[in-house]
């Protein structure tokens, strides 16, 4: 049998919100810190290449190594607050850790990185008030030339150049002194020398940044102050250099600052000055980074082009440019948000050929800009997103067209493959076209009812549940490529709202319907009815979309109206679960008592509270209705689990207890985090913290005969040890050809694994088990997985049409590491 092949379809993840998480490469590769890891992001095919999984805290800086002659690059070098520094190796095509450099006692905010022969010359910031300089070759680990120390301060950026016309390594340090620190390396001791101290900042130095241009060195320093200094550095000529000023008083020039080398044998040493530039203020904000356009190179030839780019705290980033007569510094472009409920901006990039420029936001999301290639316009184009924080569920429509997750960053998000040309040989790439709901709470669970309406539960005592408009569908009906006709026609569709509107004063989600009345006035005098009313409401504007939306629309025009709010619970709410009829919602909140663990059931025909099922004493972790929604399956935290069954009289849904362990029976000796229904309805499978995985059963169909007393329902497998906490697991909704189930499990450490299970074989020894594969280091989580969900059918989602697509099957995680992950798995291997 081959080995099951997990391929990864796509990622939705977030930039870090620190200011250095982000850099791009002269091959056109993004690299940018998410979570514990880096990501490789090609923004011309839109998709993740790789993530780098080796830090295990927080990346805070990521730098990619920029090679003389503008090649792409193969080293790579990413900073974390598990105060390691590694520097990545291409490899065979991939990206493999091949030095580290251990040293630093705090969290390493800021790396810059060049190349000194054959090895990098690497330096680092770190919150340990230190900045140090790392000579990193073939070994595994890298040599620390020299450390310097601030004492209470702190370096928050570092740009390492060489002086103009030599070898020798000049290093930039921006402070919460307000000062820009220049040192060189000696060439002989390898050790840093202070050589100047740039003044005129007068707030935190946020960031620093060298370019060469014409044998000439420019450096750009940004502060809080809200402004941006340049400064020019250049080689002068002998020991007369000083007196230079003296020659014409009529002459106004700038001061310079005068720095000499160390004279070496044979040499008089060289003699360079700095004089500043220029000073561009133009921002309202905390400037938090300045970026240099690359240069370009044609026929081995360097081209440079004098242009800076900026972004702030104010939510614009703004490109600089010198006038071509006068050589004053201009304005030539402003981009960014304008209102919304985001701050501003941590850092810029530009790419290689200066056609795209990106930001990264304080909620993580990247910005990318593109310049028409007629008109010269720069207009918002399409780019990866994700959550900024924990991803705690996540499920699929029951047409496994998209996926919803919720997240701690207080959103829900809905992903779905863009198809951009129909027809076109272009693979579809995933993206989030709609965020329903943007809370004042962490978010810990949801349910979907169908296509169209979705229950959340946050931390607070309430669930709310959420329609979504008509602007939705026929935007989801453009980007997905599927039949408007057809997702109108659908059910769900009867009555929904154009959109959502959300009320000055309100927390809520209001409808807005076809023909409501706008703002209330009368002979052109508005009339308040109310101290509400004062304030203008936002109102819900209708946007036809043929391309997945940037954030401010994310943020703005994609919500989803609250239909109802239902109060029961009595803590923050856990865990929720839908029966596939949509007609019955399991809830449960957090609890150390028995009252209140109970679990409420809720009809979605009337929103009325049906029943409590009382039987745990702690917080029920998860919940699952079986397929044919007869039974209820519930796990919790006090190590049992219990099963639910449905009596048929009477109008509406009612639930006895049918089976259930005590801690006498319980095979599970830690919490059981997970569970899940075979596709059939006839096992259930348990994972726990204690690293076992059961499956259970079978459970009997018949209908009648009430009894009082608990079925009991035994153990099917023989216990499957995963050797990590298993937190997530999920049967395969279809069965393999030799009648065996597919089962997928996640673990505490990120790690996704697929199983098969043979209810045929005797359990005796683990011959009912059989293990597929994982997923490699590279596609899996750095952080506990939360759920795992496979779409409902086979095939892939957005591959409709496509010939052999019923041997492919999709899984779906949602881990702690801030990600969602989707994968390919052929089921033909099996």
């Amino acid at each position: 049998m081959a080995a099951l092949r997990l391929e990864t379809c796509h990622v939705a993840c977030s930039a870090n919100r620190t200011p250095n998480v982000v850099s791009w490469g002269r091959g056109g590769t993004l690299a940018f810190g998410t979570c514990n890891s880096v990501a490789l992001y090609e923004p011309q095919e839109r998709r993740v290449l790789s993530m780098l999984n080796g830090h295990t805290a927080r990346v805070n800086a990521v730098r990619w190594v920029h090679k003389d002659d503008g090649a792409p690059e193969t080293h790579l070098v990413s900073g974390g607050s598990d105060s390691r520094l590694l520097v990545w190796a291409a490899h065979n095509g991939k990206f493999v850790q091949s030095t580290e450099c251990k040293g630093h006692t705090g969290a390493v905010c800021a790396v810059d990185a060049l190349y000194a022969g054959p090895s990098i010359l690497v330096a680092s910031a770190a919150a340990d008030s230190s900045v140090r300089l790392w000579l990193c070759g073939d070994a595994k680990e890298a040599e620390c030339l020299h450390s310097l120390t601030f004492g209470g301060g702190f370096m928050m950026d570092v740009s390492l150049s060489l002086l103009p016309g030599t070898k020798v390594p000049i290093l930039a340090c921006g402070g919460d002194d307000s000062r820009v620190h220049l040192y060189v390396q000696s060439p002989e001791k390898q050790k840093l020398q202070r050589v100047m101290m740039l003044q005129g900042h007068e707030d935190w130095v946020r960031g620093v940044a060298w370019t060469s241009v014409g044998g000439e060195l420019l450096l750009a320093s940004c502060s809080q102050d809200c402004l941006i200094r340049v400064w020019r550095l250049r080689a002068k000529s002998g020991s007369g250099a000083r007196a230079e000023g003296e020659q014409d008083d009529a002459v106004i020039k700038m001061k310079e600052d005068v720095f000499g080398l160390e004279e070496q044998e044979g040499d008089s040493g060289a003699v360079f000055a700095v004089a500043l530039e220029t000073v561009l203020a133009g921002h309202e904000n905390w400037v938090y980074g300045v970026h240099w356009q690359p240069p370009t190179y044609e026929g081995g030839k360097r081209h440079e082009s004098l242009s800076l780019l900026s972004a702030s705290m104010d939510k614009t980033m703004i490109l600089w440019t010198p006038d071509q007569a006068s050589g004053v510094w201009m304005e030539q472009v402003r981009v960014g948000e304008v209102g919304g409920n985001t701050l501003g901006f941590y850092g810029c990039q530009m790419s290689p050929d200066a056609c795209m420029i990106l930001a990264h936001a304080f909620h993580g999301a990247l910005h990318l800009w593109s310049k028409d290639a007629i008109s010269g316009e720069w207009r918002p184009d399409v780019v990866l997103s994700g959550h900024f924080d924990a991803v705690q569920d996540l499920s699929w429509d029951p047409e496994g067209e998209f996926v919803i997750s919720v997240s701690s960053d207080q959103t829900a998000r809905l992903f779905t493959p863009w198809r951009s040309k129909p027809g076109g040989g272009r693979r579809p790439t995933w993206h989030e076209i709609s965020r329903p709901q943007i809370h004042g709470y962490d978010m810990q669970c949801l349910a979907t009812l169908g296509r169209f309406m979705l229950v959340s539960g946050a931390d607070e005592k309430v669930l709310r549940v959420f329609q979504a408009p008509r602007n939705f569908v026929e935007n989801l009906a453009n980007i997905s490529g599927t039949s408007r006709e057809e997702l109108l026609a659908s059910d769900d569709c009867a009555r929904l709202p154009e959109g959502a509107s959300t009320p000055a004063l309100g927390l809520s989600n209001k409808a807005v319907f076809p023909g409501d009345p706008g703002p209330a006035s009368k002979d052109g005098q508005e009339k308040f009815s109310s101290v509400s009313d004062q304030y203008q409401e936002f109102y819900f504007q209708p946007v036809n979309m043929s391309a997945p939306p940037p954030e401010d629309d994310l943020l703005q025009n994609t919500l989803w109206p609250e239909v109802q709010k239902l109060y029961g619970h009595g803590f923050e709410m856990f865990c929720l679960a839908a029966d596939s009829g949509g007609t019955v919602v399991a809830s449960a909140c957090k609890a150390s008592k028995a009252e209140h663990a109970s679990v409420l059931l809720w009809s979605t025909a009337t929103w009325r509270q049906l029943q409590a099922l009382p039987c745990h004493s702690l917080t029920v972790t998860q919940m699952a209705f079986s397929p044919d929604g007869a039974m209820l399956l519930l796990v919790s935290r006090d190590r049992t689990w219990s099963l639910w069954r449905r009596h048929q009289a009477g109008p509406e849904p009612d639930y006895g207890l049918y089976a259930r362990t005590t801690k006498d029976t319980s095979v599970h000796s830690r919490i059981i985090w997970s569970c899940d229904w075979s596709p059939d309805g006839s096992y259930f499978v348990t994972s726990s913290r204690d690293k076992k995985v059961i499956v259970w059963g079978p459970c009997s169909k018949d209908q009648h005969g009430d009894s009082v007393a608990p079925r009991q329902v035994k153990p099917s497998s023989s216990i499957l040890d995963v050797a990590d906490s298993a937190t997530a697991v999920a049967f395969c909704p279809r069965l393999c050809s030799d009648n065996s189930y597919l089962l997928a499990v996640g673990l505490e450490s990120g790690r996704i694994t697929v199983y098969g299970w043979r209810p045929d074989e005797d359990p005796a020894g683990g011959q009912d088990w059989i293990r597929y594969g994982e997923t490699e280091p590279w596609q899996s989580h750095t952080l506990a997985v939360k759920r795992l969900r496979w779409r409902p059918r086979a095939g892939r989602a957005g591959r409709a049409g496509v010939s052999e697509e019923s041997a492919w099957l999709q899984l779906a995680s949602a881990g702690a590491d801030h990600a969602v992950k989707i994968f390919d798995i052929n089921a033909e291997a099996l």
